[in-house]
């Protein structure tokens, strides 16, 4: 790619959480040098149904220096410590994937290995029970303890957070320009030139950023960059969401519940719950999908079910040329373990690391995109064992994932664990080991061995070593207060 003039505006085509996110981020960071202009248009509503997160948002916001009870009251927000999988290994059969650490682990082998011998010896409790934030979850307890000793992430209202970084963009110079973007013009490299909007209005910069949704109106209908389809390992393609009004107590976890043809969503904010059914259109027809959604929620629905129709992939380039696509418009992994918003913030943390102030470097470009590729192809795996290993067979859904083909990579994890109990991690992935553990576990994958490492224990000091870190988590949770008195301590939205 010949060497662009160097960057001093950017427009950032959508808003949402993507746009705004990427608008906070930029304005934040380099908003005195570069001008940022952020385009969208009132008719055209954001999917905005991802109300989830995981532990690496308060990073996102302590780069950006947010106040966090601001941010909480704001949001409606709740605190969040795992997902409970309901149903997914057998029917009935529950656990819960926390963001804590479980036990303790030898420089050789890790904890799970110990365990597998406590229950071989009929001494140990269930896994989970020596993590202090699955204990915590199941006990509806939370606390922000000192150094933050539980790992936790959030439930928000996805407009509202959109709204509040709206506002927090502006103390940084972003520029909001209502419109909607009508044509996307080129110049004679193929790069983006400008957009030009409904009342005819034309806004240039030098570099874009796609967050548009799924439309990918930059990446895809003005550059035709391709995509990915995964649908052959991730088979659902609809959602139907829907919120209601509380009837009780917010709990400090996403409850996943498997269905016949996929999977429902519980999500409790301060003052209602977000629920959606994730499902396959080849195994069940979207009247359906609606009627298994509203027959399996609580409290009375506050909107009426809305349809998303979505394909599971990826671009084939998350930057190209002058456009850069983050959100949506990069690709989908379905919200499972609520990776969404996570994605959007690692492509903006790329784009800071990487911006073009020069010009337009190719080397950046692929860089950027294959970590991105990368990344992306890790957290696709682990959403693909959720399914893939599992016991159910009760429906034609469950048999088509228990049997599908998966990728190469995963296939690998699936066997070293099973053989070996062992795990591994690559620094820049975003699940960590115990994260695998959990769930393998959860979904039935036992190991055949464990490390003889352990052997050097005598069977007492084993069931001394267990029991110890049992009372520990035992302890740390008894302090802890009930989840609803600690919102209303901090962070009671108005």
């Amino acid at each position: 790619m010949k060497k662009a003039k160097g960057v001093s505006k950017v427009i950032i085509a959508g808003g949402g959480t993507a746009g705004w996110m990427t608008a906070a981020a930029l304005g934040k960071m380099l908003g005195k040098t570069v001008d940022i202009t952020l385009v969208e248009s009132d008719d055209i509503p954001t999917v905005g149904v991802g109300e989830a997160t995981i532990p690496t948002l308060l990073t996102f916001h302590q780069l950006l220096e947010i106040n966090e009870q601001e941010f909480l009251k704001a949001t409606n927000a709740t605190f969040k410590l795992g997902i409970a999988f309901e149903s997914w290994r057998n029917v009935s059969e529950d656990y819960i994937h926390s963001f804590g650490w479980t036990g303790k682990d030898h420089w050789a082998a890790g904890f799970q290995h110990f365990w597998l011998k406590g229950v071989q010896q009929g001494i140990a409790k269930p896994f989970g029970q020596y993590c202090t934030e699955l204990v915590a979850a199941e006990e509806n307890k939370f606390a922000i303890v000192g150094n933050n000793a539980l790992n936790y992430a959030y439930h928000i209202d996805a407009g509202k957070y959109a709204m509040f970084l709206r506002e927090f963009s502006a103390k940084f110079g972003v520029v909001r320009h209502e419109g909607k973007i009508d044509e996307v013009e080129k110049d004679d490299q193929g790069n983006i030139a400008a957009l030009r909007l409904g009342r005819g209005e034309r806004l240039e910069a030098d570099l874009f950023i796609d967050c548009t949704g799924f439309r990918g109106l930059l990446i895809e209908q003005a550059l035709h960059t391709g995509f990915d389809d995964w649908s052959h390992f991730l088979p659902c393609d609809r959602a139907i969401a829907v919120q209601t009004e509380s009837m009780g107590e917010p709990i400090p976890y996403t409850r996943s519940i498997a269905r016949d043809a996929g999977w429902q969503w519980r999500i409790p904010l301060q003052s209602r719950v977000g629920n959606g059914h994730v499902f396959c259109s080849r195994y069940m027809s979207e009247d359906e999908g609606v009627s298994t959604l509203l027959s399996n929620i609580e409290g009375k629905p506050i909107n009426d079910p809305r349809v998303i129709r979505f394909t599971t992939g990826m671009r084939r380039k998350h930057w190209n040329k002058n456009c850069v696509a983050i959100g949506l418009s990069s690709g989908f992994i379905e919200p499972l373990e609520s990776t969404s918003i996570h994605l959007i913030q690692r492509a903006i943390v790329r784009l800071i690391q990487m911006f073009p102030h020069q010009g337009v470097s190719q080397a950046d470009v692929n860089e950027f995109n294959q970590q991105m590729m990368f990344e992306i192809e890790n957290i696709r795996d682990f959403i693909v064992l959720h399914y893939h290993v599992t016991n159910r067979n009760d429906t034609p859904f469950w048999r088509y994932v228990a049997g599908m083909d998966i990728p190469d990579s995963l296939k690998h994890r699936l066997d070293l664990f099973k053989e070996t109990g062992r795990v591994f991690k690559v620094p820049t992935e975003l699940f960590g080991e115990n994260s695998w553990i959990q769930v393998m576990l959860g979904q039935g994958l036992v190991p055949e061995q464990y490390h003889p490492v352990v052997d050097n224990l005598s069977d007492d000091e084993l069931k001394s070593f267990l029991s110890s870190i049992d009372a520990d988590v035992q302890r740390k949770v008894a302090q802890l207060p009930e989840h609803q008195r600690f919102i209303d301590h901090y962070c009671r939205a108005g």
